[in-house]
């Protein structure tokens, strides 16, 4: 059909106020279209040019070549040219334009693409004969493609794989990304541009594409892509286009897409005939697979990201390439001249390899095999997918095997560097797909291996560690070796099975075979049992131990282990540790080590529920005590050899409390509880508390040795007369003064019997005289003080009742001189 044309010329001179005028319109073209069409089409001169310009200088001006989308749904193919105003002198320069208007749905004729017009030689630069032209076909001018694109490309290299990523995201029809901004010296480069794009890109990409060749104001044009010369490139930037300065130095970066990388590289290639070919494999119409697969196969080098797309499309398509090109793509990857490989690439090549196995010969996946292990073995990548067994069975894994083989036994036979668990577990699994011969370095890496895993368990984030996946894929392959790991776990377990225990729960290890393993049974059994049995640790420590399948009287150490994961953070209570010590043999417990964590339950309970005065809180704690005594007294018998330093003089100590509150210690209690004390340094202050208070509670009853008193008094020792001062002025001392006479009596004798004994004794014991002894003898009766004052003389002698008398006495005529010093006041 013939196309609408539309001619437009700028203003003559001396037309003031306007800036040009329609001078010829084709049918269907109405003034609406005209209105919108008329900015399009417009022309401004580039600065600097001559008033007059020469031929050659007016040749040289830019053209505006454009394609432009109306508000119709049509569209505006124009071209707009500088032309000599041949009215006045003939010296001005005037443009202009020639346009054709293609209808919704209508295409060029040939079904060209808009920019493969821009050199037809059917542009005109004058306006035809007639008011309006005759509608006329705009036969196709030589395709833009066929001439010079290629080493326009090669000579654009530093730019194409930016601006083709560009002209991408400028043709998406949801993309509202900012215009597209091609800086160049000539307006037939900025079209050249675009004539890449054409082939680079999908049909309805290209169609989408709206350009203007030249423009003075690339802010305000409304194309997805403006040519600006050099001196506009500023407002171009200022504007917020993206500006490629294409007429400058080369640009310092690139781009990170794929893609558009992947088909600079075609470019560079000469080889713009695989953008088609391409486009025919399955994919999304950017994706860099297709156009990565075609260019691998069509011997053209691409880069790490460019591989790793092609692998991972052809992984995810394995049926899509026939045989001959299988082939092609697969020796491309696996080249042995390419040294950049990245981790993303070996992945996808390990998927690649996968979609391939047993769908190919093995000659044909064997260089990516091969490319694998290497990678595995010399790349230390662990995160690789290894290829089965049955890869390696031909002359290909023979020879890779006799590379490999002796650097995989010499670093795994290497006890002294740093090796990650993912690292030794590759080398395990490579070594076996080589059939390579570990068998002698097997129990040196295991017990390497044991706790390598504990550590990076512990500090790997919760969840599944990264390198379980491939340990249980080793485990399931190779028996020898999950044999030999689990036994070196169970060797380790009882040093610190609380770690074990949280590793087997985030890693379930595969040990339901025959082996026995008693302590892994026990790691994986306790989450279970205190979930089930909540607080109650004496019965998760039952259920735990059966677990074992052992007797502690058998192997010990299930004790040990038992009692860390029960008691892991914590001493067990004195009852607990009473059942761990009835449950095992003193020699069990002393192989086992756990006689330490009974030590600590003794020392702990000890110090539980002590009150201010030294005394016990609650009669459950003083219970407790009495119960940890027992234990300490049980502990120091079993365990005579083992417990030493602090903690005996720790336990002896609480045996001396026991000895002192039920027994008959041996004499020389003051002198006993300091020495312990100071062998027990740095003591609990609250079990140094308990032996002062019952030392000084002995001391205070009325049975106690005359001896033991006259060590404590003159011994000196300010805080054990300190602990006797709080413990005299308790309410249950108070109360037998006030009701037992002879009490009284022996408290009088011992307070007033050595005023001379030291600094510290003779003012606590005035004091208790005058403010605990005093206020109970008021309170007692008159048989009562009597009986008192002949106690203290059948005790002591006359002279002591003498002196009660008159302590007595110069009490009662104190309150006697205050009544009568009253009744004066009030006469």
């Amino acid at each position: 059909m013939s196309l609408a044309q539309v001619h437009y010329t700028s203003a003559a001179p001396g037309d003031e106020g306007t800036a040009g005028r329609f001078t010829a319109v084709g049918p269907g073209v109405s003034g609406a279209l005209l209105a919108e069409i008329e900015p399009l089409v417009r022309y401004e001169l580039p600065g600097g040019v001559p008033e007059r310009p020469s031929d050659g200088e007016l040749r040289s001006l830019p053209q505006a070549f454009g394609y432009f989308a109306l508000s119709d749904g049509s569209r505006l193919v124009a071209r707009s040219a500088p032309v000599r105003d041949t009215g006045g002198t003939g010296a001005g320069v005037r443009f202009h334009a020639h346009a054709v208007h293609l209808p919704p749905g209508v295409p060029l004729p040939g079904d060209r693409l808009p920019v493969e017009a821009w050199r037809s030689p059917h542009w005109v630069a004058v306006t035809p004969g007639g008011a309006t032209p005759d509608p006329l076909a705009l036969p196709p001018g030589p395709a833009a493609v066929s001439e010079g694109l290629d080493d326009f490309a090669v000579s654009r290299g530093p730019w194409l794989a930016a601006v083709l990523a560009d002209l991408r995201r400028a043709s998406d029809a949801e993309a509202a990304g900012r215009p597209v901004a091609l800086v160049e010296r000539q307006c037939a480069d900025v079209a050249r541009w675009l004539g890449l794009a054409s082939v680079t890109l999908p049909r309805e990409s290209a169609e989408r594409l709206t350009f203007t060749t030249y423009t003075r104001r690339p802010g305000s044009s409304a194309s997805r892509v403006v040519g600006v010369l050099p001196e506009d490139a500023a407002a171009a930037r200022a504007a917020g286009l993206r500006v490629h300065a294409c007429a400058g130095p080369a640009p310092a970066g690139g781009t990170e897409d794929v893609w558009a990388t992947t088909a600079a590289r075609v470019w560079r290639s000469r080889s713009p005939e695989l953008f088609r070919e391409a486009r025919e494999l399955p994919g999304e119409p950017f994706a860099a697979g297709p156009l990565a697969v075609t260019a691998l196969c069509a011997g053209i080098a691409l880069g790490p990201d460019g591989r790793a797309a092609a692998a991972g499309w052809a992984a995810d398509r394995p049926y899509a390439l026939d045989a001959q090109r299988t082939g092609r793509l697969v020796e491309a990857i696996a080249s042995p001249g390419i040294d950049d490989r990245t981790a993303a690439e070996f992945d996808a090549a390990g998927r690649l390899f996968g979609a391939l196995e047993g769908r190919c010969p093995a000659s044909v996946t064997a260089p990516l095999a091969a490319m694998l292990v290497t990678e595995a073995v010399r790349g230390g990548n662990g995160s690789l997918e290894l290829p089965r067994r049955d890869a390696f069975a031909g002359p290909e894994g023979a020879e890779v095997a006799e590379r490999l083989g002796p650097e995989i036994l010499t670093e795994l036979a290497d006890t002294v560097g740093s090796r990650s668990v993912a690292r030794t577990v590759q080398l395990l699994r490579v070594a076996r797909l080589l059939g390579v011969d570990g068998t002698e370095s097997l129990p040196g890496v295991v017990d390497r291996l044991a706790p390598a895993l504990l550590a990076e368990a512990s500090v790997a984030q919760e969840g599944l560690p990264g390198f379980a996946p491939a340990l249980l894929e080793l485990l399931d392959e190779q028996f020898e070796v999950r044999t030999a790991l689990l036994g070196a776990l169970d060797r380790i377990a009882p040093q610190d099975p609380g770690a074990v225990a949280r590793f087997l729960e985030r890693v379930a290890l595969p040990f339901t075979g025959t082996q026995a393993l008693p302590h892994l049974r026990m790691c994986a059994e306790v989450p279970e049992a205190m979930a089930t049995l909540g607080g109650d640790r004496a019965a998760v420590w039952h259920r735990v131990l059966r677990a074992a399948g052992l007797s502690p009287f058998a192997e010990p150490l299930v004790l040990r282990t038992a009692v860390g994961l029960v008691w892991e953070d914590r001493a067990p209570t004195v009852e607990e540790a009473r059942l761990l010590l009835d449950a095992a043999t003193s020699d069990s417990h002393r192989v086992a080590g756990t006689w330490a964590r009974l030590v600590d339950a003794a020392l702990s309970t000890s110090t539980a529920g002590t009150s201010a005065t030294g005394t016990s809180a609650t009669g459950s704690s003083a219970t407790g005590t009495d119960e940890a005594a027992r234990l300490a007294h049980d502990l120091l018998r079993g365990f005579p050899g083992e417990i030493g330093g602090r903690e005996r003089a720790g336990l002896l100590l609480l045996d001396l409390v026991r000895e002192l509150r039920t027994g008959a210690p041996e004499p020389g209690w003051a002198e006993r509880v300091r020495t312990l004390c100071a062998q027990a340094e740095p003591v609990e202050p609250a079990l140094r508390e308990r032996a002062h208070a019952a030392l000084v509670e002995r001391l205070l009853a009325p049975d106690r040795p005359g001896a033991e008193l006259y060590d404590f008094v003159h011994g000196a020792d300010a805080e054990l007369i300190a602990a006797y001062d709080r413990t005299a002025r308790t309410a249950s001392v108070r109360s037998r003064l006030r009701t037992q006479p002879a009490y009284a009596a022996d408290c009088f004798t011992v307070w007033t019997a050595h005023p001379h004994a030291g600094r510290a004794w003779p003012p606590v014991a005035a004091a208790l005289l005058d403010d605990v002894l005093r206020p109970a003898v008021r309170g007692m009766s008159a048989e009562d003080v009597a009986e008192v004052e002949a106690t203290v003389g059948r005790t002591g002698s006359s002279g002591r009742a003498d002196a009660f008398r008159d302590w007595n006495r110069s009490s009662t005529l104190g309150r006697l001189g205050r009544r009568i010093a009253g009744r004066v006041r009030r006469g």
